[in-house]
């Protein structure tokens, strides 16, 4: 739309000092207790009394619940505990907190009342002190449980049908959400174009596949009314919120901690059920009670993600440059409107971020959800993005053949320069900064763009087909106020940390954003080491645990470096003046004259007038002469400080480009080379960005040529081990190189930007477009997800 001038509220304080951590290769300090297996999972995890807790889940897809005999159940009170959804009756449904007014709500009950909605949702709990006798007593259970089948929807198309089955009867459709919003003169655009290109894309349903699945284990003292869940979340002081709200208690008697997390990837982020169950009944029995869910358990219920229709019409001149776009976002909510961001987490993040890198000034978006007997949708890495993101740079593909134009020509002709920047797009997200056409330059000179050509053509001649995908990306990051509003679902934002040097110079951060593999432990020391003048080693994060850490929101889209950060570059900010005032006293002088450098404060000039940080912080705290307040002061002996920081949106960006050769007898696609160039702001820890971008962009390839939850007909899930769905593992790992850009964030405290989502969001579209680039002499398109095999030979022709 337009260059956007004073469109943003600035912090005052926007920088961060950086010395010799900040931009260090430094090794993540919390990998020993990994590496040597001390780390401690809530399957770790054992109390006292302690009971293991085993679901009862439906069989059936769609089904009332006519019934259920807990009388089977030997020792039922004694030595068994089983509860329904009868039980927890009062217990209020979860639910969304979406405000838009033509979302129609579906309240999830914690365990199924009345009625299931998709093979896999929990009918009951079952416990017992031996977790083998909790799965034989759920096995007779679930036998004693009568149902009353109903016609099952097992898709959108299904669902849409005048004579399906409803979901929820009471709101009288299973269409949940639609709209449409213009932006622009498209029916001019339209009519003003040269020609018009169309694509029908499904993009496929799959989950985030954590080594730890889910996990929760709660402990009710009676004695002090005191509740403490331990769960695998993203999200400790968010899930103690709802746990409290949901059962009646006060927040302060509520405690969640998340212990080691082995990856949560968005799927942990939203409240589950379970996490709702398994701390009611600890209530009713008044003893500990473990819950840990296995593979096949994780692959029924557990949430789902990434399935959306996208059809899109696009209006260009035969120079290439887009006039305009219409698109229609659909997504498959599974069983219910989950209790987060709605069904409408994937089309809704889609349809505004579908814009991307390029310069669009006409744009239809057309917004729905639907709800089917799956599992429901969530937020998984990329959440709306991936589909979004695929959709588009396929089309663009698709339209630079049509129009015989070289690909990267295209992008180029339509993509925001930097001097553009920031930029507010169509739909209202303001770009910050970026290297858009810088990014993709980069890919390609990497891969000698020029001369893969020349080779294909080479090769092509031999019989043998390769491609080259490009993909280029915007992610949206520094998930607060800012950016939720940005992304069409407004919600508030509150994170904090503290950091404290204690009287041996030493320094514990507690900070509300919660890590489970990313390396918190290491870049908030580095923030926070450079910000005090001391080294790494002194520097202990604790996170993860509501008791110790100040309440925040946790961590998830790509927002723990951008708040994260800055609330800890805040709060060591004010004690390095606290640590500094008194070092002035020490030394008679004024604290503006005074460096601190490797834990060692000196006087500008006089580097011989110096103490340790360790003398100064035991002065603070011991040195009683100190604490004679001059007017003005405010002295406090301890050095300490809380920070706060609700961000601006900020958006990271990049290209990732794809070589592949593809067999046409089998239909196998072998991915040759995979170049990723990342522009995510100033970096904190270049090793950890690394390894975010290969994590992330494995995902992406799965999801491009591995990972689909299929479902029949009657809506039984046929993906239920890791046999029929596949995940990428590190022997299928291609060569992949990632290259840096720096492009500051002039809005965010330090220049800072988040990152880790970009390759799941921009991976899947450059293996397609590699995959269509090498068939391109067999008209091949590509119009869904995974690349499997059978799918590649369909789309050549060689099998029906």
């Amino acid at each position: 739309m337009d260059k956007v001038t004073s469109a943003v509220r600035l912090p005052k304080d926007r920088s961060i000092r950086k010395g010799k951590w900040i931009g260090a290769r430094v090794q993540r300090v919390e990998d020993p207790r990994f590496l040597t297996g001390s780390a401690k999972y809530v399957a770790d995890l054992t109390l006292p009394r302690m009971v293991h807790a085993v679901f009862v889940r439906s069989p059936h897809a769609h089904a009332y619940i006519v019934s259920i005999d807990k009388s089977v159940l030997p020792g039922l009170g004694k030595t068994a505990f089983a509860f329904t959804g009868e039980d927890m009756r009062e217990v209020p449904a979860l639910i969304d907190v979406v405000t838009l007014e033509t979302l129609l709500k579906t309240p999830q009950h914690s365990l199924a009342l009345g009625k299931v909605r998709f093979a896999g949702e929990a009918v009951a709990i079952v416990a017992h002190a031996d977790r083998y006798i909790a799965e034989d007593l759920a096995e007779l259970l679930g036998q004693a449980i009568e149902y009353d089948i109903l016609d099952p929807v097992p898709d959108v198309a299904a669902a849409s049908k005048t004579d399906a089955a409803l979901l929820h009867p009471d709101i009288g459709t299973n269409e949940v959400y639609r709209e449409t919003e213009t932006h622009g003169d498209i029916d001019g655009a339209f009519k003003a174009a040269d020609q018009s290109f169309s694509l029908r894309f499904h993009h496929n349903r799959y989950e985030a596949a954590p080594m730890e699945t889910r996990g929760v284990l709660a402990n009710y003292e009676r004695p002090d009314s005191q509740l403490t869940v331990w769960s695998s979340t993203q999200m400790p002081h968010f899930l103690g919120s709802i746990i409290s709200g949901k059962l009646g208690l006060p927040a302060q008697r509520v405690r969640v901690i998340a212990p080691e997390v082995g990856g949560g990837f968005g799927q942990k982020m939203c409240t589950s059920p379970e996490e709702i169950v398994v701390p009611w009944v600890a209530l009713q029995l008044g003893r500990p009670v473990r819950w840990i869910e296995d593979r096949r358990e994780h692959l029924l219920s557990a949430t789902h993600a990434k399935e959306q229709y996208v059809n899109l019409d696009v209006a260009v001149k035969n120079d290439g440059k887009i006039l305009g776009i219409k698109g229609e976002f659909i997504g498959d909510g599974g069983g219910y409107s989950f209790n987060t961001e709605s069904a409408l987490i994937e089309p809704a993040l889609a349809a505004k971020a579908f814009p991307g890198p390029y310069r669009l000034e006409c744009y239809e978006e057309t917004v729905a959800a639907s709800l089917t007997n799956k599992s429901p949708a969530a937020a998984y890495r990329g959440v709306g993005w991936t589909a979004s993101n695929a959709a588009r740079e396929i089309v663009i593909d698709e339209i630079a053949r049509g129009l015989d134009i070289d690909p990267a020509d295209m992008r180029r002709m339509n993509m925001l320069d930097a001097d553009e920047l920031p930029y507010k797009s169509i739909t209202g997200q303001i770009y910050d900064s970026g290297s858009y056409k810088e990014s993709l330059d980069k890919a390609l000179d990497a891969i000698d763009y020029p001369a893969f050509r020349a080779e294909q053509q080479r090769l092509r001649g031999e019989g043998r087909y390769t491609g080259v995908g490009i993909s280029c990306y915007v992610e949206q990051t520094a998930w607060g106020s800012d950016s939720s509003a940005q992304a069409g679902t407004p919600l508030p934002s509150h994170d904090n940390s503290t950091v404290t040097m204690d009287p041996g110079g030493k320094v514990t951060i507690g900070t509300s954003v919660s890590g489970h593999g990313q390396g918190h432990e290491t870049s908030l020391a580095q923030v926070a080491a450079d910000g005090l003048g001391i080294d790494i080693a002194d520097v202990r994060v604790l996170h993860g645990d509501t008791l110790t850490s100040p309440y925040g929101l946790g961590t998830y889209a790509s927002r723990s470096a951008v708040i994260g950060g800055a609330t800890v570059a805040r709060a060591a900010a004010d004690v390095r003046e606290q640590v500094l005032r008194v070092a002035g006293k020490l030394f008679e002088a004024s604290p503006e004259d005074l460096l601190i450098e490797d834990g060692i404060i000196s006087v500008a000039g006089a580097p011989s007038l110096s103490k340790t940080m360790e003398e100064v912080a035991f002065a603070a705290y011991w040195d009683g002469g100190l604490r004679d307040e001059e007017p003005g002061e405010n002295h406090q002996p301890l050095l300490s400080s809380t920070r706060f920081y609700d961000p601006p949106a900020t958006y990271s960006n990049g290209c990732v480009v794809v070589l592949t050769e593809v067999d046409t007898d089998t239909g196998v696609v072998k991915l040759d080379r995979v170049v990723v160039v990342e522009d995510c702001g100033t970096v904190i820890n270049p090793m950890i960005v690394d390894g975010q971008v290969h994590g992330a962009i494995m995902q992406g390839i799965g999801g491009a040529l591995l990972e689909h939850l299929i479902y029949d007909a009657d809506g039984q899930p046929l993906t239920t081990t890791y046999m029929d769905y596949l995940v990428p593992t590190a022997m299928g790992m291609p060569n992949m190189e990632v290259h840096h850009l720096e492009t500051p964030s002039p809005f965010s405290i330090g220049g800072i930007k988040g990152m880790g989502e970009g390759g799941q969001v921009a991976a899947p579209a450059a293996v397609a477009n590699a995959v269509a680039d090498a068939l391109a002499p067999f008209g091949a398109r590509i119009t869904h997800f995974p690349l499997s095999p059978d799918n590649v030979l369909r789309m050549i022709g060689k099998i029906a």
